[in-house]
């Protein structure tokens, strides 16, 4: 299947209804769904819409610490977000699950048959349930269909996550075992993908009980750490997947994120596009556009934790802190390269710098999901395949379960986080533990953490994982949401105002930067050559550090409340309005 993102045909069932208190409207008969197997698989398809937009599916981190943008996300401004602004409250998707469960009982079909696709379901319903639980925390349990006079389930309370967290797991535990597709083509579900979710949720659930120990549950954190490190074995030991090395360390993880066909070998679930069937996304559009996207800009203490090509930290070379763009680009980490416009970089066979003219605020600009011809940044006409689930990430889990366990090996880590440097160029310290903090990891992003193993374990989940959209939730579980409001959007050393800079050193000025208090460079720019100033006027956010380091949104705070409301988003307002029994997450 092409499009895991289908809509269903005219024969399908169709389901409006977004609230508890809201009744499914059917549009073909039961019979024509339930009946055949063939109806089922067709009913089956709806579940997939219910994971992401696909025209969305890039946009993942578009609020994360370690991204500078041109507006911040009303959530991080104190005031800005409340109650009567949230959203996310929506049931349909469950609805729609919970009545093909309910109906696929037709004795026409082979108990196998039916439980392939309940499993399928039960795979969409964990799926669902996790993502509220990390949204909202307590949400109700609902089984079932509900009928309009159902007023236990439609007005009832909150369950604990403790319930519904047992629950995704008896789901992802019953889909595992009776999903019957163990190969695809990468848009369809199968039981290492079920596997491959029961690691994540698990490892979320586990480090997230660890660390916020105002819930008290930090007594079954291990039970959950446990199961991640358990699911995520199963499924290296005996699933079909493994690390893509195809294009060698310069390419192969960029190759997984600009390809048109999932890439099998490493990812485990994907949405893809088709120009045929004119379903496109819009990620050229999105990441280099001046204004129809966010202007997205990694932010300098980011980059720095990406470590050098010999596997020592990039913070321990001389003089680190004063190397220009080009010279902190060299000797690096081959991820780095496909992460952000390095020098040599090319698109359409031209020399691409990173682009201050109309893009990037810091210099470090991505172009993980972007195609390398400009013909595809002017509107929706993107063809590759974006990555949902891929192996990596399952090696990430079983690392850091194990590693919040205390018991990973220098063979798990070897077999983890040392496979995933040493498919990206990295030499050094791939086969043992490591065994001396990195005080820089540590002070900027993890003052708490002294275990080495944890804290390179973390280092290598935010440099493999950047821009996936699993950003906020780590920082969520690992009760570090300070950082979205504390770390430093800062870019690239700017050695002088009013000097012609060489990003790339191809011979060919790039950019300059001057005073925003003058009308422009007191010195004479040729044409083609980015000019930007660095404060002085109204609503001039790009400023200097005091180490003459480019920043960003300096001027306008982002908020991190102390309270720690912000670890879940507000019920909405009107949700608590039709059901008083809801109560209000704290502080909201």
């Amino acid at each position: 299947m092409k499009n895991i993102f289908l809509v269903l045909s005219a024969s399908a069932l169709f389901f409006t209804s977004c609230e508890l208190n809201e009744v499914p409207q059917a549009t073909a008969t039961e019979e024509d769904i339930f009946g055949t197997e063939s109806g089922l698989k067709t009913y089956s398809y709806s579940f997939y819409n219910n994971i992401t937009s696909g025209s969305d599916a890039f946009k993942g981190d578009a609020m994360a610490d370690y991204g500078a943008v041109n507006s911040l996300n009303g959530f991080l401004v104190e005031g800005s977000y409340s109650a009567e602004t949230s959203s996310g409250w929506s049931w349909s998707a469950l609805r729609n699950i919970n009545h093909f469960i309910e109906k696929c009982d037709n004795p026409n079909l082979s108990e196998p048959v039916k439980n392939n696709y309940i499993g399928l379901a039960r795979f969409f319903r964990a799926w669902f349930y996790y993502n509220m639980v990390v949204r909202f925390g307590d949400v109700p349990w609902v089984d079932r269909p509900l009928s309009v006079d159902d007023s236990e389930a439609l007005y009832g309370e909150r369950d604990s996550r403790v319930l519904i967290m047992e629950k995704i797991m008896e789901d992802l535990d019953f889909a595992y075992n009776n999903i019957n597709a163990v190969t695809s083509d990468g848009t369809l579900v199968t039981k290492w993908t079920a596997l491959g979710l029961k690691s994540r949720v698990a490892l979320f659930e586990g480090t997230f009980r660890k660390y916020h120990t105002d819930l008290n549950l930090s007594a079954s954190a291990g039970q959950y750490l446990e199961l991640a490190a358990a699911a995520a074995q199963e499924v290296m030991t005996k699933g079909p997947h493994s690390l893509n090395r195809a294009q060698g360390p310069e390419l192969s993880q960029r190759q997984l994120f600009i390809s048109d066909n999932p890439v099998t070998n490493e990812v485990m679930l994907a949405v893809a596009f088709s120009k045929d069937l004119a379903v496109l996304n819009d990620a050229n559009w999105w990441w280099t556009s001046a204004t129809y996207g966010p202007r997205y800009s990694l932010v300098r203490p980011f980059i720095n934790t990406i470590l050098n090509i010999d596997g020592t930290p990039y913070t321990d070379r001389a003089g680190y802190m004063t190397e220009e763009f080009y010279d902190e680009c060299q000797q690096r980490d081959y991820r780095l390269s496909q992460l952000i416009r390095t020098p040599g970089y090319e698109r359409g066979g031209v020399a691409a710098p990173p682009n201050f003219a109309s893009f990037s605020y810091t210099g470090y600009q991505p172009i993980k999901y972007t195609l390398d011809d400009p013909l595809y940044d002017n509107g929706g006409t993107n063809t590759n395949a974006v990555p949902l689930m891929r192996y990596a990430e399952v090696l990430l889990n079983y690392a850091e379960a194990k590693a919040e366990l205390g018991t990973l090996t220098d063979a798990d880590w070897a077999n983890t986080v040392g496979a995933l440097r040493e498919r990206s160029g990295v030499t050094g310290g791939t086969k043992t533990l490591p065994t001396q903090v990195d005080l820089y990891l540590k002070k900027t992003f993890f003052p708490d953490i002294s275990d080495p193993v944890i804290l390179e374990v973390r280092r290598e989940r935010q440099v493999e994982l950047a821009l996936e959209g699993f950003r906020f939730n780590d920082l969520k579980r690992w009760k570090r949401g300070e950082l979205m409001a504390e770390l430093e959007w800062s870019g690239i050393y700017i050695p002088a105002l009013d000097q012609l800079i060489d990003l790339d050193r191809d011979g060919k000025a790039d950019v300059v930067f001057y005073d925003g208090s003058q009308s422009g460079p007191s010195i004479a720019v040729p044409n083609g050559v980015a000019r930007v100033a660095i404060g002085g006027r109204a609503n001039n956010f790009q400023t200097l550090t005091s180490t003459k380091h480019l920043e960003w949104f300096k001027a306008q705070p982002r908020n991190w409340y102390a309270d720690g409301r912000q670890y879940y988003y507000p019920i909405p307002a009107n949700a608590i309005t039709l059901n008083d029994n809801l109560k209000q997450n704290p502080h909201w």
